[in-house]
């Protein structure tokens, strides 16, 4: 008989089975790429669309779209990697997430995707990796700092940080469009979490979602810059600055004019759904992952 009463800890994930997913935005059908027995987190889709990228037990590895075979990306001694990972625009390097020995915090790093000695990019923690500038020259994230979470930039050699939002509560999840020209983010200043987008230097700052019954996270904008997808937690299920695992949540989908809103997809999952960019370099296509707990939900 399973035991309930571990699931009341909604972090306990060591039964987490992971099914990952492309949904196809010009035709709504949903494909399961790969079944795991064990926890899988944040795709991203390579830019030359052959391959996907996750996270799983601290380290993050590469998915054949054609085999279905993965292989380990080998990152070293950064070995404690969380779901916010993002591949260069070059395709040549990945910068990843990584909870350090000395206070396991999380700090960025990039590494050469083919492996290699990561270097550390954000001496400060925590720090939230989200976005990769389409220049290649800046990173994007979301960071801790004097006890408020906010959007901050860097240059991918590291150095001093920019930071972009100060409104009170957490900002999170930025990324940058396809051009550069603006940082999609979700904020929780307004009550609820929702998305929002900014010009890249932090200005504009613009309210996208107005769900009063949703919290809006990681909004993902499209290769082409037309269309939006995100998750969404129901009001009441999680605090508006919660993002936890185990919650029936919905993938939505909007234009990037913030019309047309609308659900795609329920199921089981939340926190390692969809944290980081997966639309397929064409824009057809994205990535998700949902989960599934024998005797317990799916």
């Amino acid at each position: 008989m399973i035991d309930l009463k571990k699931y009341e800890n909604l972090w306990y994930r060591d039964d987490d089975q992971s099914i990952l997913e492309i949904y196809d935005v010009e035709t709504g059908t949903r494909t399961i790429v790969k079944e795991f027995d064990y926890l899988i987190e944040a795709p991203n889709w390579s830019s030359d669309g052959k391959f996907l990228v996750y996270n799983s037990n601290g380290r993050v590895f590469k998915l054949d779209l054609e085999t279905k075979e993965s292989s380990e990306i080998e990152t070293d001694f950064v070995d404690d990697c969380n779901n916010d990972h993002v591949l260069s625009p070059d395709g040549k390097s990945i910068a990843v997430s990584h909870g350090t020995k000395e206070d396991k915090k999380s700090r960025i790093y990039t590494v050469p995707l083919i492996g290699g000695v990561p270097r550390l990019i954000t001496p400060m923690a925590p720090s939230y990796l989200h976005g990769w500038s389409p220049d290649g020259k800046t990173l994007a994230y979301c960071a801790e700092r004097n006890g408020e979470f906010d959007v901050y930039t860097i240059p991918v050699e590291g150095g001093v940080e920019t930071r972009l939002t100060d409104a009170p509560g957490l900002n999170d999840g930025p990324e940058y469009d396809s051009i550069g020209e603006y940082i999609w983010f979700n904020s929780v200043r307004s009550g609820l979490m929702q998305a929002w987008r900014m010009k890249a230097d932090g200005s504009e700052q613009t309210q996208m979602t107005f769900d009063p019954e949703w919290n809006t996270w990681f909004p993902h904008i499209s290769p082409d810059r037309t269309k939006v997808c995100m998750l969404a937690y129901k009001k009441g299920d999680v605090q508006p600055g919660e993002h936890v695992p185990h919650k029936y949540i919905e993938l939505r989908l909007m234009n990037a004019d913030g019309s047309d809103l609308h659900t795609i997809a329920s199921f089981f999952g939340g926190q390692g759904t969809i944290n980081v960019n997966s639309w397929s370099p064409d824009s057809k296509k994205f990535a998700f992952v949902r989960y599934r707990i024998p005797g317990f939900a799916e």
